[in-house]
């Protein structure tokens, strides 16, 4: 795979930060996590503008080696013309939910939303959602690649 401009998509949880840190150190290319650029507070309570979103987004994606991590449907959508190479982390959402409670330290109500959040990925109808993934992925003209659980993950950092 051409991993030049990578995208990597999937479910809070699936694994995302964890491949793209990785990646990112063995191709040495500096990875932007959407978390950063989609929240304005560290307690990812307050979103950040749309359109200044998008602006640090397009600025990021414009450099020429990157990995790129993130849930956000409506942010890649407009940077996924620039990838090279997209990856779908589409691991099952109990997993996904076991793997925040084993990540997050502090039980809130900010992690039972995102538990609950990451709970209807399937379900939910949103461009964060299993089914807006599946159309980018589906949509992707590039190189890609769906993984479904760790160990095909892990295998991928292997491989490279």
């Amino acid at each position: 795979m051409n991993l030049t401009r990578t995208l990597i998509i999937g479910n809070s949880g699936s694994g995302k930060s964890w491949l793209a840190q990785r990646l990112a150190e063995q191709l040495r290319e500096p990875w932007t996590d959407l978390d950063r650029i989609h929240w304005l507070s560290d307690e990812h309570s307050i979103p950040r503008p749309r359109a200044e979103a998008l602006a640090m987004a397009r600025i990021a994606a414009d450099e020429q080696r990157w990995v790129i991590e993130g849930v956000y449907g409506w942010i890649i959508s407009e940077i996924l013309h620039r990838a090279t190479a997209l990856i779908w982390l589409s691991v099952d959402d109990k997993e996904c939910v076991a793997n925040l409670h084993q990540r997050e330290t502090q039980d809130d109500e900010r992690l039972v939303a995102l538990l609950e959040w990451a709970g209807s990925y399937r379900t939910r109808d949103d461009s964060s959602g299993f089914a807006a993934h599946q159309r980018l992925f589906d949509g992707f003209c590039g190189e890609k690649i769906r993984l479904a659980d760790r160990k095909e993950i892990a295998a991928l950092i292997h491989h490279l």
